[in-house]
């Protein structure tokens, strides 16, 4: 202690202090305040006097003149502070004591106390500075990113550093620097925005698929050739494949012989057998996935070449054949292979002809229907719309539900429920679809009815064991109708193929591993494809700023009401000015439309 005297610089909490008085204690100016602190508490720099901290630079000092020629001629020297000021300044002053201490503090090229000064090896002193020179770019070049991207304007060599930004917006990660750094919320749709404004992303990506985790690449894999069997022969009669038009993938057909109606289905198990490599790829996704702008395939293409209904002069199929009694009964079910020809058909030429050719077929489903109306099957009236995209623009057509439609459906679902009594009167293990029953049964009229009674409804559902199916009205159900398309559905096709033919069944456990497995990757395709039309949605009115249409009042609260739009299936909240009653029609514009967090705002006119 006798060492320090009043005016000495000394080194308190990598700070420097001037000491004001020594006693037992040393009395030390810090941060314009007066401490008290131990010896030991404090490093000596310089004697004194130095009248205050403020006369010093305390910034960290410049490269030293013929550095590189101390540090050789210090290489093996071990010296005091005092020493080495001099070695480095030419002088021992409190300033020149301050400069050199830092040089130790810093670590790059002296190390030790002040008493025991040693210069760093040369080569670990060139390392560490590239190493430190490195990070100084480093960092300077984050910083140049982050005021680039704060402006708006990036360069293509930020691009790869926006790739953790891409990927929180695509849910592919839970956090990202950048966001953090300059304060915008770590959520995929602030990211989403973030990579629009910086023209990362072009308005129309569509970060759905990625955020689900969908496989967006078409399958791939070799055809094996088809399983011969025995094949009943139904090139006699009349099968119509009744699609939209431009389709590409029929998969059914319908024929009248007699009073038995036939639904043919494309023969996809007589390609696909269960475990093969094609049934494990189409198992892992599920179902076809429909996107405004294109169709990823649950199989490879070359099968509906082989198996669609009508691409070939001979289609094989599964057919289910049935006769419906007066009172809408199915009676008298059987399912075969088959051999027939099949015309293809467009639901707008069918509707020309539905009281002409399809006028028989059409009293057998209208008995069939009011069966299930008996039952209470719930037809919902809510609007519903077709997104396509080519080329770049962007249509949205309205779903008109028309009588060759309501046809081809009530045949589909009676071939389901006649798979399902066959296969629940053989003891064949299928995935049934059901739907528990809502708490209260309605028969909705209004718009705001229907809205309400969709409100009340459970998902449907699969299982091992059949039940009701509430919303089709019927006591037994299977998907069977679209087995290039559904995976459960081809499942059904294996499974019956499996008994028509004396082969061995899934057992349960294998039925039950495969509706958990189709029905997750169901689920997220649903979901992407629900998600991926909202975004087209968007596009669409943001490309027609100036849009206008119907909107009808189907629920309210005291601070806004439910529109449902007709021509756009948007179910948006509005604030109208004036009072307004359930099922008004008013008529809306859209006012702002934000494509990151799917939504669209809409002012009454």
């Amino acid at each position: 202690m006798s060492n320090i005297k009043s005016g000495a610089l000394v080194y308190y909490k990598s700070k420097a202090a001037i000491v004001t008085a020594v006693s037992d204690k040393i009395d030390i100016l810090f941060f314009k305040t007066t401490k008290r602190v131990r010896d030991k508490d404090i490093k000596l720099l310089h004697p004194g006097p130095c009248k205050d901290v403020d006369s010093l630079d305390l910034s960290p000092p410049n490269e030293v003149e013929s550095l590189d020629e101390i540090l050789e001629l210090l290489e093996e020297e071990t010296v005091t502070l005092e020493e080495l000021a001099e070695y480095l300044y030419d002088d021992y002053t409190p300033q020149t004591a301050w400069s050199s201490w830092m040089l130790v503090v810093d670590g790059l090229y002296f190390e030790g106390d002040i008493d025991a000064i040693n210069t760093r090896p040369l080569e670990v002193i060139k390392a560490d500075k590239a190493e430190r020179e490195a990070k100084k770019a480093q960092k300077e070049a984050w910083n140049s990113l982050l005021a680039r991207i704060k402006s708006g304007k990036i360069i293509d060599e930020d691009r790869s550093h926006l790739v953790e930004v891409e990927q929180l917006a695509c849910g592919e990660r839970e956090n990202s620097r950048i966001l953090k750094t300059i304060g915008i919320r770590e959520t995929k749709e602030d990211a989403h925005k973030l990579l629009l404004k910086l023209g990362y992303w072009q308005e129309e990506y569509n970060p759905w698929p990625r955020r689900m985790g969908v496989d967006m690449s078409n399958p791939e894999l070799d055809i094996p050739d088809a399983v011969e069997c025995e094949r009943r022969d139904f090139q006699h009669m009349q099968a119509w494949a009744i699609d939209d038009v431009g389709n590409q993938d029929p998969d059914d057909a319908i024929s009248l012989d007699g009073n038995r109606l036939w639904v043919h289905i494309a023969d996809a198990s007589s390609i696909i057998s269960p475990d093969s490599e094609l049934d494990i790829e189409a198992r892992s996704r599920g179902t076809n996935l429909y996107l405004p702008d294109q169709v990823i395939h649950m199989l490879p293409a070359g099968i509906t070449e082989r198996l669609g209904l009508g691409l070939q002069e001979q289609s094989p199929a599964l057919s289910i054949g049935f006769e419906v009694s007066e009172t809408g009964e199915l009676e008298n079910i059987e399912v075969c292979f088959s051999l027939l020809k099949v015309t293809r058909i467009t639901y707008d030429d069918a509707d020309a002809e539905l009281d002409t050719t399809f006028a028989d077929i059409k009293a057998v489903t209208e008995r069939y229907h009011q069966r299930r109306m008996d039952n209470n099957a719930a037809m919902l009236d809510l609007p519903e719309v077709n997104i396509t995209v080519k080329e770049g623009k962007i249509e949205v057509t309205p779903y008109s539900t028309t009588g060759s439609r309501l046809l081809v459906m009530e045949c589909m679902l009676a071939a389901g429920e006649a798979v399902a009594r066959f296969a629940e009167d053989n003891n064949i293990p299928i995935p049934y679809a059901s739907q528990p029953e809502p708490e209260e049964i309605q028969h909705p009229e209004k718009p705001s009815e229907h809205y309400a009674y969709r409100r009340h409804f459970k998902s449907s559902r699969h299982a091992t064991a059949p039940e009701p199916h509430f919303g089709l009205g019927l006591p037994y159900y299977t998907r069977v109708t679209s087995p290039l398309r559904r995976y459960l559905d081809l499942v059904v096709h294996q499974q019956l193929r499996a008994f028509l033919t004396g082969q061995a069944l899934l057992d349960q456990d294998a039925l039950i591993e495969r509706i958990g497995l189709a029905d997750e990757a169901s689920f997220a395709s649903r979901k992407t494809e629900r998600f991926s039309n909202q975004h087209w949605k968007m596009l669409y009115l943001k490309a027609n700023k100036d849009w206008q249409g119907e909107a009808i009042v189907v629920f309210q609260t005291d601070r806004n009401v439910t529109v449902i739009m007709p021509t756009l299936a948007l179910e948006p909240k509005i604030r109208p000015k004036e009072k307004v009653e359930l099922d008004q029609s008013l008529t809306v514009q859209v006012s702002s439309v934000d494509i990151a967090d799917l939504q669209a705002n809409f002012r009454v006119i």
